[in-house]
């Protein structure tokens, strides 16, 4: 049971309150279909969740940390900026009404490589059960991103919608050029 709770507690605490988390709340403002949206992101952790603990500690080592905080960087600014630009704005809106799936899972590959409950759960499943591991932490991450994503949606209905599109093109912005800097 351990095997399980460990990396759950863990990967909760870790995890709480995260840019990760942060990125999920903003984007579920932006877009409809919540459920489609809930269950990208979930897949996204899935998979790259999934790789850590099928190769152990060794995807630490696979590509060097400072590439993946600067392209995980990149990537939050380029969302911020067709956020925050117009003429952006409307194509974002055709691929989030389009395929929120997509949108969630393209947020998570790509910017969760290298994150710390990644690393976690590839440490942990070098001493548990590694289905027990990816279990545990993928509940923890599925439960969180569940309460981000439906707190956005009711944060989206309180909200004006350009507040909320300067908000959050501001924020992928910020939480973007952090990878550069810390």
């Amino acid at each position: 049971m351990g095997d399980f709770l460990i990396p759950l507690i863990v990967t909760a605490l870790a995890e709480f309150g995260d840019k990760t988390q942060l990125s999920i709340l903003i984007l579920s403002t932006k877009m409809e279909k919540h459920l489609h949206l809930l269950i990208g992101v979930v897949v996204g952790f899935l998979l790259v969740d999934g790789i850590a603990v099928s190769v152990g500690s060794w995807i630490a080592n696979l590509v060097p940390l400072s590439l993946l905080r600067l392209i995980s960087g990149i990537v939050f600014i380029i969302f911020g900026v067709m956020i925050l630009t117009e003429r952006e704005v409307k194509k974002i809106g055709k691929l989030y009404s389009r395929s929120p799936f997509l949108s969630g899972f393209v947020l998570i590959f790509i910017t969760e490589w290298g994150d710390k409950t990644q690393i976690t759960s590839a440490i942990f499943a070098t001493r548990y059960n590694p289905l027990l591991v990816l279990s545990g932490a993928v509940a923890a991450l599925a439960l969180l991103s569940g309460m981000a994503v439906y707190l956005g949606k009711f944060v989206s209905n309180k909200v004006d919608k350009k507040l909320m599109t300067k908000i959050a093109g501001t924020v992928f912005m910020l939480m973007g050029i952090s990878f550069f800097l810390f």
